[in-house]
Order: C-alpha cells, then structure tokens, then sequence
C-alpha cells in the first residue's frame, strides 16, 4: 500500500526487526511504543500530521481537521480552534496538547476519517475515529504487541497464521467478516468507537445515541443543512485538483454543489445508461468535466492490489473505481464521494414497515413497531439463502445449514453493540454502521488519492446520533438539500423519479411490465453479463467449471478469499488446488 501506519507497544530495535525504519516516511521513538508513517501527502492541510514534543508524540493518519465535537446542544458558531476550515494548526500537535489537560476527551475535538496513535508522559494507545472509518489490526503473536492500518503486514508478523474458519464463512455467506474478527486466528480488529493499550483494548464514548426531541420536524433538516454546509467547507481546503465520484442519486450531488472547484466527475458506466446520462447532466449543470468509466474487464477483475484493499475482511467489489484509478490518478489529486450518506441521513440500516402491493413488500415510510433485528440486518447485508446452499456444496461440509450459521453470528455482532443504542432501530444502525460492507471504497481511494469522507464528519456523526432514527429519511436529507441549493434537486434520479418510495416502486412495476415504456435500469453495470462477455470466470477460476454456476458476486468472494491467502500466509500450490475441489472447500 502507498500510506500505511506500523507499529509496535515496546522498543526501536524490536519494531526495526519486523518493518525495516527505511520504508517510513517518519518513525516516533517512544518510551512505550515505536510507531512508523507512510504518506506522501503527509504534513498537506486536512490529510496526516505528527508532532514530537518534550512530553511525548502523537500521528494522525488520514483525514483530519481540529473541529471540537458537538452534542446536539450547542450555540451554533462556537466551533472552537480554527474551524478546521482553513486553520494551519498541526493536528497531531494540538491533539497532543489538549490530551495533557484533557486526557481523551481531546479525542472529540479530532475530526475527520482516521486513525491516532498518541504517548505521552509513560502511557501510549492507538485510536479510531468514532465509526472505525479506518481500520486498526492488532496481534500479540510476535511476543509484543503490534499493529498497523494493513491487515496483511500485521499479519506477516505472525509466525505460521492459522485460518479462522468461521470468518471465512461469514465472508462468503454475507460479503462482510463481523466485529473485531479477520480471517486469521491471532489476528484481531479494533472495534468502533475504540482504542487499544499494550494489554487492553477498551470502548469510547463518542458513538452513542442519544435522540432529541425537536419543537418543530423541519429543525432536523434545516440541522443538518447547516452541518453539511460546514463539513464540506472544512472538506474543500484539501489540496489540488479536485474530482468526484459521482452517481445520479442524491449523496454525491451535494458535494459537486457545494464545492466550486471540483474540475471532474467520474461515473463507472455504459455512456448510454441511464445512471450514467444522469450524471452527465449533474456534472454539466455545475461546470465539470465527465467521464464514464466503461464496465469492461476492469470492472471486475481483483488483481493483487484490489484484493488487498479488502483486508480480508469485506468485499473488494465495492471498489467499483479501482480498474481506473491510473486514469483517474493523473487527473485529480483530491476525490469527494458520497459513500454512506445513505446510511447516515436517510436511515439506510432502519428496519421498515412495508405493504404488499402488486405481490412485492414496499417500504411504506413509517418504521417497523417491532423489527426482527436479524433479519433485517442479514437483508441489509444481502445474504441469500438459495445461493448460499448452492454455495455450500463448495464450502465446508460440516456445515450443515448456512442459515443458522448466519443467523447466531449476527445475532451475537447485533447484541455485542446493542449498548450503545437506546432502541432496536438504533442498535441496527449501529450494528450496520459498524460492519459496514462497502469500506474498502474508501480505504482504495485514500490510498491513491487525498480521499474525503464526507459523512464521517463529527457533527454529521453527532446528529445522526441526535436525530431520532423516524427523522433520519430521504424526506429530511431531500429538505435539507433544498437549504443548502435549492437547484440541487432540479434532476431526479432515474430510477426514482419521484420522492415517495411506495410511487418509485409501483413506476417500476409498471415500466417492467408495459411494452410501450422504458423500464428502470439498475444504477451498477450487470455484473452477469460482465463476467459472461470478458471469460471472468476463466480468467479468475480457472480450471474450475464446478464454481461457475455461482452468482458472480459469490465468485468474487471466493477469488477474493484465495488471493487474501496469498498475500498473507503464502499457502502452496497444492493447498490452493485442495480449496477447490468439489465439496471440500475449506474442509
């Protein structure tokens, strides 16, 4: 990887034995930790910053901005030092000094998509943002304690890793591996909302939820309005040329509004669909260059570096951009998307009430009064029974029913996290916020790029905990957007046309059945008919014709879980050829 945080809780030599000084940018030499940097961009305004002082160091990797945390509550306009628009304040330097009179309640003045490590007088901890945007692994194998942002370097620490079975089937079964697990024993994950000691690893507070109860409904959107207007202000001081990723829907769009300077947008996409003829539109009508990205090979074929950005952990499909990111790299230097908008403002993780109309269940825009908690969370997660049977002939044939397996596993993940929340509702959004799929979206594009998260902001993050889980819906993400520009809205979505889901659900219907009317188009390329025209199958799996009946996305997984073993335990030929074979995956 290009930026990456290393390190160990003991001293230089023992952290030099296992990563060589000579690949950082900057290793901190600490009483109790040694910790090295990699990144080009760091010291760049809004992106990674260290600072050594008398009294100890600290490193902040990823996006950062001094933006005091908020609590629903506050007058609006105190948003302490500098804004974190514009301000030249090192953050790691002013972290460091708040935490010696605050201790780590300085965290909540940390905003941004990170990772911290902070020593300081005798005691040293590594820390993540509020929603574990970023991912700190963590091992004891070596005989002390290690850590870093990759997944497959902290793994190479440990002697001879054994694979967590279980994990892997979680992977394959839901496309996502839950809490603090990886795929390899002895190697673990920091939780959301976390931070990890030489011996401990111990919970934040700064990710529960906490509802208020406004006069009026209009104040939650007319909230956020003001929110995102100062999230994407704090986001338009990274540096040089600015570009998006842009869909037709909603989220992305408010970023393209709201900042002036963004030269081009990308959209992966056939120039003739529908999803792509919208953002084209989008683009031209705030001054940006477009470029569709066609769904050829590049689309879906996972190479070494895409299969690495998953971390074992999630699916490398999500990096629906990382066939193109050589074009993209020499165009822009900053990228904006709207990753996860959905789920921080317009309820995506909620459990809703629904009716049948036309022999299809339709959201009816109300909540679910009493929501079963894992099926919800295993719809949201897009498991499939049917496939998962079918995969199961693949996969470990002790396991005799998939859909318990599944089940108990989010059952446990959706009580581990339930404290945190003060309803069902909430605890699914935390527990959906926590195992969030789509990740490594993210973690590719900061990779390459100075990556901005919009919404992962503090404030953003404070009022989806704020705003009760009836009000957190496209209805008031749609009404704050008409606050911030009222233009912003002049183009619908193609495959919703209109505001209400129940209406876009019975248009479709009826676009589907009659002859005479175009019918919706998904807005992602067909992954089917990808695979069928490039030989994806042959040219991912080859040799073997038992898996290509298999979804393609269940393909993908299945490429993915290899070519992560490859990269990090380095298994022989034949122990690749074993995993293949009819009814002894994994076995």
């Amino acid at each position: 990887m290009n930026k990456e945080l290393f390190g160990v809780f003991g001293a230089y030599e023992t952290f030099d034995q296992l990563r060589p000084d000579a690949t950082f940018d900057e290793v901190v030499d600490g009483e109790v930790a040694t910790v090295g940097i990699r990144d080009p961009g760091l010291g760049a305004t809004g992106w990674s910053a260290s600072y050594e002082g008398t009294d100890g160091a600290c490193l902040v990797w990823g996006e950062n901005y001094v933006s005091p945390a908020v609590d629903g509550r506050r007058d609006e306009g105190e948003h302490g030092i500098g804004d974190g628009n514009g301000d030249e304040t090192n953050t790691a330097r002013w972290l460091l000094e708040r935490y010696a009179t605050e201790g780590l309640e300085a965290l909540s003045g940390l905003n941004g998509s990170y990772l911290v490590f902070l020593e300081y007088d005798g005691e040293a901890f590594v820390a993540t943002d509020p929603v574990r945007s970023r991912e700190c692994f963590y091992t004891d194998e070596p005989g002390v304690r290690t850590f870093g942002t990759d997944a497959a370097a902290v793994a190479g620490t440990i002697q001879e890793p054994e694979i967590r079975f279980n994990a892997v089937l979680e992977f394959l079964h839901m496309g996502v591996v839950l809490g603090e697990k990886t795929t390899f024993e002895g190697l673990s994950r920091l939780p959301i909302d976390s931070y990890l000691t030489p011996t401990t690893v111990e919970p934040l507070e700064r990710f529960v939820y906490d509802p208020i109860e406004r006069d009026r409904e209009s104040e939650y959107a007319r909230e956020l309005a003001d929110r995102l207007e100062r999230a994407i202000e704090r986001r338009a001081q990274l540096p040089g040329r600015k570009g998006l990723l842009l869909s037709s829907g909603y989220d992305s769009r408010t970023l393209l509004s709201g900042i002036p300077d963004i030269e081009r947008c990308y959209t992966v996409g056939d120039p003739s669909a529908q999803e792509v003829r919208g953002a084209k539109r989008l683009a031209r009508q705030y001054d940006a260059a477009h470029t569709a990205f066609p769904p050829d090979e590049r689309y879906l074929l996972a190479d070494a570096d895409k299969v690495r950005y998953s971390q074992g952990i999630k699916e490398s499909l999500h990096i629906h951009h990382a066939g193109y990111a050589d074009e993209m790299a020499t165009d822009v230097d900053t990228v904006y998307h709207g990753l996860l908008c959905d789920t921080f403002f317009r309820g995506h993780f909620n459990a809703e009430d629904t009716v049948e109309v036309l022999g299809k269940q339709v959201p009816v825009n109300r909540l679910d009064p009493d929501p079963n908690p894992v099926d919800t969370l295993l719809n949201k997660f897009g498991y499939d029974p049917a496939t998962s049977r079918e995969l199961m002939n693949h996969v470990s044939p002790e396991l005799e029913d998939p859909d318990n397996f599944v089940r108990a596993v989010v059952r446990e993940e959706f009580d581990r996290v339930s404290d945190r929340a003060d309803s069902v509702q909430n605890a699914l959004n935390c527990c959906g916020i926590d195992n969030q799929p789509s990740i490594p979206f993210h973690g590719q594009l900061s990779d390459t790029h100075f990556a901005s998260f919009l919404a992962v902001d503090t404030e953003l993050i404070d009022w989806h905990l704020t705003t009760p889980p009836e009000y957190r819906t496209t209805k008031t993400f749609l009404e704050a957007c008409r606050h911030l520009d009222e233009s912003m809205l002049r183009y619908q979505p193609p495959d919703r046309p209109r505001e209400t889901q129940l209406l876009n659900d019975i248009e479709g219907f009826v676009r589907r059945k009659a002859p005479f009317l175009e019918p919706f188009e998904p807005p992602w390329p067909n992954r089917e008919r990808v695979f069928e025209v490039y030989d994806i199958d042959r040219r991912l799996l080859p040799d073997h014709e038992h898996l290509y009946d298999l979804p393609a996305r269940h393909k993908l997984r299945l490429h993915d879980v290899v070519g992560w073993m490859q990269q990090c335990s380095e298994p022989s030929a034949e122990e690749i050829e074993r995993l293949f074979e009819p009814n002894s995956l994994l076995a």
